[in-house]
């Protein structure tokens, strides 16, 4: 009987579920160019419910809704101010010096910084220096294991940044992780941003798609920037009504993620290999004593998790991992064991 391969590498490895591929089929579709999508209609209007702004539009992807939110909150040559490892500077391809002309400076450690991070990181107005004009919070921060961003620090953060004239954008491509493991709901989270994206292919398990959240105006301009960058999309219902699934159906549980997560972890530290940090959410970072000979070795044992810097691996969990999955992955990581 051949071993089932079990997939740690990311939460959008997911694939749709029966329901939700019914859903899909179902849909009800027209042209989105022409704004004439009665699906995708409904989905920017229950996105922007959801957290509390006048509109949204479906973007194909995560980057292309980071990118094109930046790029109406600035001018060329801008510095937008982001935290350690931030994803629309080391995972987006160089997109925002690319594309728009923009700086991106990380401050504080460990995907969290601070007001007075913020204050000491704006450049003096004159002609010497980039203006410094946004703010990118990413909630929850990939790069430092599914963190959290404290909501009162946050808090502190956008006044300071509305102190100095800056402006702020929610990279909250797992905003809903945040939302169901603080309690704290979506609007809550994004009141004090301008441009807000989340993603539904990654913990929510669509197969594509993200959202931009903000004002009808600036929203508009996201339009013509999904224009620009080729993200016009057709029948797009098709797509979007695996985005309604997933927010009707799929945020509530990731509450049972986030306990396998804290389960893989218990059970590495147990099989001596340490965590980085403990995770709040979906996302679980370890040590190990010989990356390459354990990545050789997981590899053997249908096991996929991804290396992400020197001796640091990430496996994250997501509605395609099982609790029994979760004890297999245990099983085998034990079977190899060699440190």
């Amino acid at each position: 009987m051949a071993t089932k391969t079990i997939d740690l590498r990311s939460d959008t490895v997911t694939r749709p579920s029966p329901a939700m591929r019914e859903a899909m089929a179902r849909a009800e579709v027209g042209d989105d160019v022409y704004d004439e999508d009665p699906t995708v209609n409904r989905l920017q209007e229950t996105a922007a419910r959801l957290l509390g702004k006048e509109a949204a539009i479906f973007m194909p992807s995560g980057t292309m809704a980071n990118q094109a939110a930046l790029h109406v909150l600035t001018r060329r040559g801008d510095i937008v101010l982001a935290s350690e490892g931030a994803h629309v500077l080391k995972y987006e391809s160089g997109a925002a010096s690319a594309l728009a002309g923009l700086q991106i400076r990380e401050i504080g450690s460990g995907g969290l910084f601070d007001a007075a991070d913020v204050h000491a990181a704006v450049t003096p107005g004159d002609h010497h220096y980039a203006p410094t004009t946004v703010v990118a919070i990413e909630n929850t921060q990939n790069t430092a294991g599914g963190r959290i961003f404290p909501f009162e620090q946050l808090g502190h953060v956008a006044v300071a940044a509305r102190d100095r004239g800056l402006k702020l954008h929610l990279d909250g491509a797992r905003l809903f992780n945040a939302v169901v493991a603080s309690g704290i709901d979506a609007g809550r989270w994004a009141e004090p941003f301008d441009t807000i994206s989340f993603c539904l292919s990654k913990g929510l398990g669509a197969p594509v798609g993200s959202l931009v959240c903000s004002t009808s105006a600036l929203v508009e301009r996201v339009h013509r920037m999904r224009k620009m960058l080729g993200g016009g999309m057709r029948q797009a219902g098709i797509l979007a009504a695996a985005g309604l699934y997933a927010l009707e159906n799929n945020v509530a549980r990731l509450a049972e993620d986030h306990a396998h997560a804290r389960r893989l972890a218990a059970g590495l530290e147990r099989l001596g290999l340490p965590l980085v940090t403990p995770p709040e959410t979906n996302i679980i970072l370890f040590r190990v004593p010989d990356p390459r000979r354990f990545l050789r070795a997981l590899r053997t044992r249908e096991l996929l998790i991804n290396p992400v810097e020197d001796d640091v691996f990430r496996a994250v969990t997501h509605l395609d991992v099982s609790p029994d999955d979760i004890d297999e992955t245990l099983a085998r990581i034990e079977a190899v064991r060699f440190w």
